[in-house]
Protein backbone atom coordinates (compact mmCIF):
# COMPACT_ATOMS: atom_id res chain seq x y z
CA UNK A 1 0.00 0.00 0.00
CA UNK A 2 1.54 3.28 -1.12
CA UNK A 3 1.92 6.16 1.32
CA UNK A 4 0.08 9.44 0.69
CA UNK A 5 3.23 11.19 -0.60
CA UNK A 6 4.29 8.41 -2.96
CA UNK A 7 5.70 10.00 -6.12
CA UNK A 8 7.00 13.10 -4.30
CA UNK A 9 10.77 13.59 -4.28
CA UNK A 10 12.54 15.53 -1.51
CA UNK A 11 16.10 16.85 -1.75
CA UNK A 12 17.32 17.04 1.84
CA UNK A 13 20.25 19.41 2.42
CA UNK A 14 19.58 19.63 6.16
CA UNK A 15 21.43 18.18 9.11
CA UNK A 16 21.23 17.92 12.92
CA UNK A 17 17.56 17.63 13.98
CA UNK A 18 14.88 20.14 12.87
CA UNK A 19 15.37 19.63 9.13
CA UNK A 20 16.00 15.87 9.31
CA UNK A 21 12.91 15.47 11.51
CA UNK A 22 10.81 17.18 8.84
CA UNK A 23 12.25 15.10 6.02
CA UNK A 24 11.88 11.87 8.01
CA UNK A 25 8.18 12.71 8.41
CA UNK A 26 7.95 13.17 4.64
CA UNK A 27 9.76 9.87 4.09
CA UNK A 28 7.37 8.13 6.48
CA UNK A 29 4.47 9.46 4.40
CA UNK A 30 5.92 7.83 1.30
CA UNK A 31 8.10 10.54 -0.26
CA UNK A 32 11.47 9.64 -1.77
CA UNK A 33 13.97 11.54 0.38
CA UNK A 34 17.51 12.04 -0.90
CA UNK A 35 19.77 13.13 1.95
CA UNK A 36 22.82 15.02 0.71
CA UNK A 37 25.83 14.64 3.02
CA UNK A 38 29.44 15.75 3.03
CA UNK A 39 31.77 13.02 1.72
CA UNK A 40 33.68 11.20 4.48
CA UNK A 41 31.96 13.25 7.23
CA UNK A 42 28.20 13.23 6.71
CA UNK A 43 25.59 14.73 8.98
CA UNK A 44 27.18 16.06 12.19
CA UNK A 45 24.95 13.84 14.31
CA UNK A 46 26.47 10.63 12.90
CA UNK A 47 29.16 11.10 15.57
CA UNK A 48 26.95 12.48 18.38
CA UNK A 49 27.41 9.65 20.84
CA UNK A 50 27.72 7.32 22.57
CA UNK A 51 25.62 5.30 22.28
CA UNK A 52 26.36 3.96 18.80
CA UNK A 53 24.73 1.20 16.81
CA UNK A 54 27.50 -1.01 15.47
CA UNK A 55 26.73 -1.36 11.76
CA UNK A 56 29.67 -3.20 10.20
CA UNK A 57 32.82 -1.11 10.52
CA UNK A 58 30.90 2.20 10.52
CA UNK A 59 29.03 2.71 13.80
CA UNK A 60 26.14 5.18 13.64
CA UNK A 61 24.90 7.21 16.58
CA UNK A 62 21.49 6.69 18.14
CA UNK A 63 20.98 10.44 17.66
CA UNK A 64 21.38 10.16 13.87
CA UNK A 65 19.10 7.13 13.83
CA UNK A 66 16.23 9.04 15.47
CA UNK A 67 15.71 11.39 12.51
CA UNK A 68 16.96 9.71 9.34
CA UNK A 69 14.84 6.61 8.79
CA UNK A 70 13.57 5.94 5.27
CA UNK A 71 16.10 8.13 3.43
CA UNK A 72 18.70 7.62 0.73
CA UNK A 73 22.17 8.98 1.47
CA UNK A 74 24.25 10.54 -1.29
CA UNK A 75 27.71 11.97 -0.65
CA UNK A 76 28.17 15.15 -2.68
CA UNK A 77 30.65 17.97 -2.08
CA UNK A 78 28.71 21.01 -3.24
CA UNK A 79 31.52 23.38 -2.29
CA UNK A 80 32.93 22.28 -5.67
CA UNK A 81 31.44 23.34 -9.02
CA UNK A 82 30.74 19.76 -10.11
CA UNK A 83 28.87 19.08 -6.86
CA UNK A 84 26.85 22.27 -7.26
CA UNK A 85 25.83 21.20 -10.74
CA UNK A 86 24.65 17.82 -9.47
CA UNK A 87 22.54 19.53 -6.77
CA UNK A 88 21.00 21.81 -9.41
CA UNK A 89 20.16 18.83 -11.59
CA UNK A 90 18.61 16.97 -8.66
CA UNK A 91 16.64 20.09 -7.66
CA UNK A 92 15.30 20.33 -11.20
CA UNK A 93 13.80 16.86 -10.74
CA UNK A 94 12.60 17.27 -7.16
CA UNK A 95 9.38 18.57 -5.65
CA UNK A 96 10.74 19.78 -2.33
CA UNK A 97 14.10 20.99 -1.00
CA UNK A 98 14.79 21.35 2.73
CA UNK A 99 17.89 23.13 4.05
CA UNK A 100 19.04 24.60 7.34
CA UNK A 101 22.14 26.60 6.45
CA UNK A 102 22.64 30.10 7.83
CA UNK A 103 20.82 32.89 6.02
CA UNK A 104 22.43 33.35 2.61
CA UNK A 105 24.77 30.41 3.18
CA UNK A 106 23.80 28.59 -0.01
CA UNK A 107 23.73 31.65 -2.26
CA UNK A 108 27.51 31.53 -2.83
CA UNK A 109 27.07 28.07 -4.31
CA UNK A 110 24.15 29.09 -6.50
CA UNK A 111 21.85 26.83 -4.45
CA UNK A 112 19.60 29.45 -2.83
CA UNK A 113 15.89 29.63 -3.58
CA UNK A 114 16.09 32.26 -6.32
CA UNK A 115 18.80 30.32 -8.15
CA UNK A 116 16.98 26.99 -7.98
CA UNK A 117 13.60 28.53 -8.75
CA UNK A 118 15.10 29.47 -12.10
CA UNK A 119 15.66 25.80 -12.93
CA UNK A 120 12.46 24.52 -11.27
CA UNK A 121 9.68 27.10 -10.76
CA UNK A 122 7.51 24.41 -9.11
CA UNK A 123 10.11 23.70 -6.40
CA UNK A 124 8.97 24.06 -2.79
CA UNK A 125 12.05 25.29 -0.93
CA UNK A 126 11.96 25.18 2.89
CA UNK A 127 14.66 27.06 4.79
CA UNK A 128 15.03 26.35 8.53
CA UNK A 129 17.16 28.74 10.60
CA UNK A 130 17.43 29.87 14.19
CA UNK A 131 15.79 33.26 13.69
CA UNK A 132 14.39 33.39 10.17
CA UNK A 133 15.36 35.18 6.98
CA UNK A 134 14.57 38.66 8.33
CA UNK A 135 14.98 40.66 11.55
CA UNK A 136 17.95 41.83 13.61
CA UNK A 137 18.92 38.29 14.70
CA UNK A 138 18.77 36.67 11.24
CA UNK A 139 22.54 36.14 11.01
CA UNK A 140 22.90 34.59 14.47
CA UNK A 141 23.35 30.84 14.88
CA UNK A 142 20.49 29.15 16.70
CA UNK A 143 20.48 25.90 18.68
CA UNK A 144 17.64 24.27 20.57
CA UNK A 145 18.76 25.04 24.14
CA UNK A 146 19.47 28.67 23.25
CA UNK A 147 16.04 29.08 21.68
CA UNK A 148 14.32 27.36 24.62
CA UNK A 149 15.89 30.14 26.71
CA UNK A 150 15.26 33.09 24.38
CA UNK A 151 11.79 31.90 23.43
CA UNK A 152 10.52 31.74 27.02
CA UNK A 153 10.22 27.98 27.51
CA UNK A 154 12.92 27.75 30.16
CA UNK A 155 11.31 30.56 32.16
CA UNK A 156 8.27 28.34 32.78
CA UNK A 157 10.09 24.99 33.10
CA UNK A 158 11.57 23.76 36.36
CA UNK A 159 10.95 24.08 40.07
CA UNK A 160 10.19 27.50 41.58
CA UNK A 161 13.05 29.56 42.97
CA UNK A 162 13.69 28.65 46.59
CA UNK A 163 12.62 25.04 46.12
CA UNK A 164 15.11 22.12 46.00
CA UNK A 165 16.45 22.09 42.44
CA UNK A 166 14.80 25.42 41.78
CA UNK A 167 15.65 27.44 38.71
CA UNK A 168 15.02 27.36 34.96
CA UNK A 169 15.42 24.04 33.14
CA UNK A 170 15.43 22.98 29.54
CA UNK A 171 13.10 20.21 28.43
CA UNK A 172 14.73 16.76 28.28
CA UNK A 173 14.24 16.48 24.50
CA UNK A 174 15.11 19.11 21.87
CA UNK A 175 11.47 20.11 21.55
CA UNK A 176 12.14 23.39 19.73
CA UNK A 177 13.91 21.50 16.95
CA UNK A 178 11.20 18.84 16.82
CA UNK A 179 8.32 21.34 16.81
CA UNK A 180 10.06 23.29 14.07
CA UNK A 181 10.47 20.09 12.07
CA UNK A 182 6.78 19.34 12.46
CA UNK A 183 5.68 22.87 11.53
CA UNK A 184 8.02 22.67 8.53
CA UNK A 185 6.26 19.49 7.45
CA UNK A 186 2.89 21.19 7.83
CA UNK A 187 4.12 24.17 5.80
CA UNK A 188 5.43 21.91 3.06
CA UNK A 189 2.16 20.00 2.83
CA UNK A 190 0.28 23.29 2.55
CA UNK A 191 2.62 24.43 -0.21
CA UNK A 192 2.11 21.12 -2.02
CA UNK A 193 -1.64 21.70 -2.01
CA UNK A 194 -1.15 25.25 -3.30
CA UNK A 195 1.11 23.94 -6.08
CA UNK A 196 -1.49 21.32 -6.99
CA UNK A 197 -3.94 24.15 -7.67
CA UNK A 198 -1.58 26.69 -9.26
CA UNK A 199 1.54 24.85 -10.44
CA UNK A 200 3.63 27.32 -8.44
CA UNK A 201 6.33 26.48 -5.92
CA UNK A 202 7.38 28.85 -3.16
CA UNK A 203 9.90 29.59 -0.43
CA UNK A 204 9.03 28.63 3.17
CA UNK A 205 10.85 30.60 5.88
CA UNK A 206 10.92 28.62 9.14
CA UNK A 207 12.59 29.83 12.34
CA UNK A 208 13.21 28.01 15.61
CA UNK A 209 12.52 31.24 17.52
CA UNK A 210 9.16 31.77 15.80
CA UNK A 211 8.18 28.19 16.54
CA UNK A 212 9.18 28.32 20.20
CA UNK A 213 7.14 31.45 20.83
CA UNK A 214 4.19 29.98 18.91
CA UNK A 215 4.08 26.78 20.97
CA UNK A 216 3.99 28.56 24.32
CA UNK A 217 0.25 28.14 23.76
CA UNK A 218 -1.82 28.79 26.91
CA UNK A 219 1.20 30.17 28.78
CA UNK A 220 1.76 32.98 26.28
CA UNK A 221 -1.97 33.71 26.14
CA UNK A 222 -2.11 33.77 29.95
CA UNK A 223 0.53 36.49 29.84
CA UNK A 224 -1.07 38.45 26.98
CA UNK A 225 -4.49 38.35 28.63
CA UNK A 226 -3.41 39.08 32.20
CA UNK A 227 -0.08 40.87 31.89
CA UNK A 228 1.23 38.56 34.60
CA UNK A 229 4.43 36.58 34.06
CA UNK A 230 3.82 32.81 34.32
CA UNK A 231 5.75 31.18 37.15
CA UNK A 232 7.69 27.95 37.20
CA UNK A 233 5.57 25.33 38.92
CA UNK A 234 7.61 22.17 38.57
CA UNK A 235 5.22 19.47 37.38
CA UNK A 236 2.12 21.49 38.34
CA UNK A 237 -0.22 23.28 35.93
CA UNK A 238 -0.98 27.02 36.12
CA UNK A 239 -4.69 26.63 35.37
CA UNK A 240 -5.69 23.12 36.55
CA UNK A 241 -5.47 21.65 40.06
CA UNK A 242 -4.57 18.92 41.01
CA UNK A 243 -2.51 18.30 37.88
CA UNK A 244 1.04 17.33 38.85
CA UNK A 245 3.34 14.65 40.26
CA UNK A 246 2.97 13.35 43.80
CA UNK A 247 5.15 11.02 45.87
CA UNK A 248 3.62 7.62 46.58
CA UNK A 249 4.70 5.08 49.19
CA UNK A 250 7.27 3.65 46.76
CA UNK A 251 7.77 6.17 43.95
CA UNK A 252 5.81 8.84 42.12
CA UNK A 253 2.46 9.27 40.41
CA UNK A 254 1.03 11.93 38.13
CA UNK A 255 -2.54 13.04 38.71
CA UNK A 256 -4.16 14.76 35.72
CA UNK A 257 -7.54 15.83 37.10
CA UNK A 258 -9.15 17.83 34.29
CA UNK A 259 -12.65 18.55 35.58
CA UNK A 260 -14.78 18.71 38.70
CA UNK A 261 -16.29 15.26 38.25
CA UNK A 262 -12.86 13.69 38.09
CA UNK A 263 -11.86 15.54 41.25
CA UNK A 264 -14.90 14.25 43.11
CA UNK A 265 -14.12 10.70 41.99
CA UNK A 266 -10.49 11.09 43.07
CA UNK A 267 -11.58 12.22 46.51
CA UNK A 268 -13.86 9.21 46.73
CA UNK A 269 -10.98 6.90 45.71
CA UNK A 270 -8.73 8.61 48.28
CA UNK A 271 -11.29 8.23 51.08
CA UNK A 272 -11.72 11.96 51.62
CA UNK A 273 -15.21 12.93 50.35
CA UNK A 274 -15.24 15.90 52.69
CA UNK A 275 -12.52 17.54 50.57
CA UNK A 276 -14.67 17.29 47.45
CA UNK A 277 -17.54 18.89 49.39
CA UNK A 278 -15.40 21.79 50.65
CA UNK A 279 -16.47 24.95 48.79
CA UNK A 280 -12.81 25.92 48.40
CA UNK A 281 -12.30 22.90 46.17
CA UNK A 282 -15.63 22.28 44.43
CA UNK A 283 -14.68 23.99 41.13
CA UNK A 284 -11.42 24.17 39.24
CA UNK A 285 -11.09 27.98 39.56
CA UNK A 286 -11.61 27.57 43.31
CA UNK A 287 -9.00 24.80 43.46
CA UNK A 288 -6.53 26.98 41.58
CA UNK A 289 -7.19 29.87 43.99
CA UNK A 290 -6.74 27.58 47.01
CA UNK A 291 -3.93 25.49 45.55
CA UNK A 292 -1.70 25.87 48.61
CA UNK A 293 -4.47 24.53 50.85
CA UNK A 294 -5.42 21.59 48.65
CA UNK A 295 -2.08 20.21 47.47
CA UNK A 296 -0.86 19.12 50.95
CA UNK A 297 -4.13 17.22 51.45
CA UNK A 298 -3.76 15.40 48.15
CA UNK A 299 -0.05 14.74 48.77
CA UNK A 300 -0.77 13.17 52.16
CA UNK A 301 -3.42 10.89 50.69
CA UNK A 302 -1.27 9.81 47.73
CA UNK A 303 1.70 9.02 50.01
CA UNK A 304 -0.31 6.36 51.77
CA UNK A 305 -0.36 3.84 48.89
CA UNK A 306 2.09 2.44 46.38
CA UNK A 307 2.15 3.59 42.79
CA UNK A 308 0.65 0.34 41.50
CA UNK A 309 -2.10 0.48 44.11
CA UNK A 310 -2.97 3.99 42.95
CA UNK A 311 -2.94 3.01 39.27
CA UNK A 312 -5.49 0.27 40.00
CA UNK A 313 -7.62 2.52 42.18
CA UNK A 314 -7.62 5.46 39.75
CA UNK A 315 -8.55 3.24 36.82
CA UNK A 316 -11.45 1.77 38.81
CA UNK A 317 -12.71 5.32 39.54
CA UNK A 318 -12.06 6.63 35.99
CA UNK A 319 -9.56 9.24 37.18
CA UNK A 320 -6.64 10.13 34.86
CA UNK A 321 -3.33 9.25 36.48
CA UNK A 322 -0.34 7.02 36.11
CA UNK A 323 3.28 6.29 36.96
CA UNK A 324 6.31 8.24 35.78
CA UNK A 325 7.77 5.55 33.56
CA UNK A 326 11.41 4.96 32.79
CA UNK A 327 12.29 4.19 29.17
CA UNK A 328 12.30 0.48 30.01
CA UNK A 329 8.77 0.73 31.39
CA UNK A 330 7.64 2.82 28.42
CA UNK A 331 8.64 0.16 25.89
CA UNK A 332 7.34 -2.64 28.14
CA UNK A 333 3.97 -0.91 28.49
CA UNK A 334 1.19 -3.03 26.99
CA UNK A 335 -0.42 -0.01 25.31
CA UNK A 336 2.86 0.97 23.65
CA UNK A 337 3.35 -2.62 22.53
CA UNK A 338 -0.21 -2.92 21.26
CA UNK A 339 0.28 0.17 19.08
CA UNK A 340 3.50 -1.21 17.61
CA UNK A 341 5.52 1.90 18.43
CA UNK A 342 8.90 0.13 18.64
CA UNK A 343 10.23 -0.88 15.21
CA UNK A 344 12.96 -3.16 13.92
CA UNK A 345 14.46 -2.12 10.58
CA UNK A 346 16.97 -4.04 8.50
CA UNK A 347 20.16 -2.11 7.69
CA UNK A 348 22.22 -2.44 4.51
CA UNK A 349 24.47 -5.07 6.07
CA UNK A 350 21.50 -7.09 7.34
CA UNK A 351 21.77 -5.88 10.93
CA UNK A 352 18.46 -5.16 12.67
CA UNK A 353 18.27 -1.52 13.82
CA UNK A 354 15.75 -0.27 16.38
CA UNK A 355 13.48 2.66 15.58
CA UNK A 356 10.28 4.35 16.76
CA UNK A 357 7.28 4.52 14.46
CA UNK A 358 5.54 7.63 13.25
CA UNK A 359 2.41 8.17 15.41
CA UNK A 360 0.15 8.78 12.38
CA UNK A 361 -2.26 5.94 11.55
CA UNK A 362 -4.01 6.12 8.17
CA UNK A 363 -6.93 3.88 7.28
CA UNK A 364 -6.19 3.87 3.56
CA UNK A 365 -2.51 4.71 3.11
CA UNK A 366 -0.89 3.14 6.16
CA UNK A 367 2.74 4.04 6.73
CA UNK A 368 5.26 1.30 6.01
CA UNK A 369 8.85 1.10 7.21
CA UNK A 370 11.27 -0.62 4.87
CA UNK A 371 14.48 1.42 5.03
CA UNK A 372 16.72 1.87 8.04
CA UNK A 373 18.83 5.03 8.50
CA UNK A 374 21.38 4.81 5.68
CA UNK A 375 25.13 4.43 5.80
CA UNK A 376 26.96 7.52 4.55
CA UNK A 377 26.84 7.63 0.75
CA UNK A 378 25.14 4.25 0.49
CA UNK A 379 22.84 5.43 -2.30
CA UNK A 380 25.08 7.83 -4.21
CA UNK A 381 25.59 5.67 -7.27
CA UNK A 382 22.01 4.44 -7.58
CA UNK A 383 20.44 7.89 -7.09
CA UNK A 384 22.67 9.61 -9.62
CA UNK A 385 22.34 6.82 -12.16
CA UNK A 386 18.58 6.44 -11.81
CA UNK A 387 17.67 10.13 -11.67
CA UNK A 388 20.41 11.91 -13.62
CA UNK A 389 21.85 9.15 -15.79
CA UNK A 390 25.32 9.72 -14.37
CA UNK A 391 27.54 6.64 -14.53
CA UNK A 392 28.75 4.80 -11.47
CA UNK A 393 32.30 5.93 -12.21
CA UNK A 394 31.26 9.58 -12.34
CA UNK A 395 29.31 9.22 -9.12
CA UNK A 396 32.20 7.60 -7.32
CA UNK A 397 34.58 10.27 -8.58
CA UNK A 398 32.30 12.96 -7.18
CA UNK A 399 31.92 11.18 -3.86
CA UNK A 400 35.62 10.70 -3.35
CA UNK A 401 36.77 13.93 -4.48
Amino acid sequence: MAGPLTGIRVLDLSRILAGPWATQCLADLGAEVIKVERPDVGDDTRTWGPPFFEEGDKPVSAYFMCANRGKKSVAIDFTKPEGQEIIRQLAAKSDILVENFKVGGLAKYGLDYDSLKAVNPALIYCSITGFGQTGPYKDRPGYDALIQALGGLMSITGEPDGMPGGGPQKVGVAVTDIFTGLYSTIGILGALHHREKTGEGQHIDMALMDTQVAVLANQSMNYLVSGQEPKRLGTAHPSIVPYQAFATADGHLVLAVGNDGQFARFCDAAGMPEVAADERFQTNPARVKHRTDLIPLVAAAVAGKTTDEWVTLLEAHNVPGGPINTMARVFDDPQVQARGIALSLKAEDGAVMPSVRNPIHYSGTEITYDKAPPALGADTASVLEDILGISVDQAEANKDG
